[in-house]
């Protein structure tokens, strides 16, 4: 019989067990270290889904007065699924069991945010059937720009021209761990282009790349005489190389500082992961396109891939 139960603390060895091991579809956002950070910003309402005392999914998300949300302070969330033993029948009694538990809690509304599919180990779409089958709707849709590293399009011309110009400036690439100098640049340059601060602040984001050496990195363009002229954090799933920040100050915008940074990244990545993703370029819940931006990061060969919201109302 499938039952569910909301998460607890001393459920995290077992959580991050399941996520890091049994999923084909969670990345390492999903780790407790990695939710858990920002607890004091959502209230956490994850659960775990049950078969005999044997969890057989889980369910990221975040409680937000009648509204569950997956995660709310998160990208994306939902629920995460094993490997095997758990098929399109199995998440349509998961959601069945997710919506009278909404019922019995006073929930009115899921939002719920999918892993995009480029995050995937193995194919993982059961949720999607299952929630619209359930009655929920396509509620959001915003561009992100990937490229296929197995097998990338040429950039267009004025990408190679910023190669170009770069080298001659003497533009050099490598990974640091200076997230000091990088948060003040990108923080200016926040400010001053689009008047809003990082998501994460730069003690959050040392934080993080402490507890996930691994999969969250920084990558900086230097001038020949050491200044820092852009940078980006990357984080490193098994599929996706995903830039989570990139910023150029103005002297790296007249050097084309990003190319070969975005050059580097790909090359570093090409023969380990699937996809290079450049986040998305739209604002106002996917209502608003910065086509400016999306044409920059199209001109490195990307293409639309998309990260949706779906919202399931649940009957009284």
């Amino acid at each position: 019989m499938l039952t569910l139960r909301q998460y607890d603390a001393a459920d995290k060895a077992m959580w991050d067990d399941f996520v890091t091991r049994r999923s084909r579809n969670a990345t390492f956002l999903f780790c407790r270290d990695y939710v858990d950070y920002h607890a004091d910003r959502f209230k956490d309402n994850s659960l775990i889904f049950s078969d005999d005392c044997r969890p057989v999914a889980l369910f990221l998300a975040s409680r937000h007065d009648d509204e569950l949300r997956a995660h709310g302070g998160l990208t994306y969330g939902g629920l995460v699924m094993p490997a095997k033993g758990f098929g399109g029948a199995s998440a349509v009694a998961v959601i069945s069991t997710l919506k009278d538990y909404c019922r019995s809690e006073g929930i009115r509304r899921v939002i719920y945010k999918p892993v995009p599919h480029i995050y995937h180990r193995y194919p993982a779409e059961e949720d999607l059937y299952a929630l619209v089958a359930a009655g929920g709707r396509l509620s959001e849709v915003a561009v992100s720009s990937t490229i296929d590293l197995a097998a990338p399009l040429r950039p267009d011309e004025n990408t190679r021209r910023g190669l170009r110009r770069a080298a001659a400036a003497g533009v050099v690439v490598r990974q640091t761990d200076d997230y000091s100098c990088f948060w003040r640049l990108l923080t200016d340059n926040l400010a001053e282009r689009h008047n809003v601060s990082p998501v994460h602040t730069v003690d959050e984001i040392m934080f993080l790349a402490s507890r996930f050496p691994d999969n969250i990195r920084l990558y900086c363009a230097y001038s020949p005489d050491g200044e820092m002229l852009a940078g980006t954090v990357v984080y490193l799933t098994d599929t996706v190389a995903h830039t989570q920040y990139i910023s150029s100050s103005p002297r790296g915008r007249e050097l084309s500082a990003l190319v070969p940074l975005m050059s580097k990244l790909i090359d570093d990545n090409t023969a380990v992961r699937r996809y290079l993703d450049f986040g998305i370029s739209t604002e106002d819940h996917g209502h608003v396109l910065n086509a400016g931006l999306l044409r920059q990061k199209e001109g490195y060969g990307a293409r639309s891939t998309v990260y949706t919201a779906f919202t399931l109302d649940v009957e009284d």
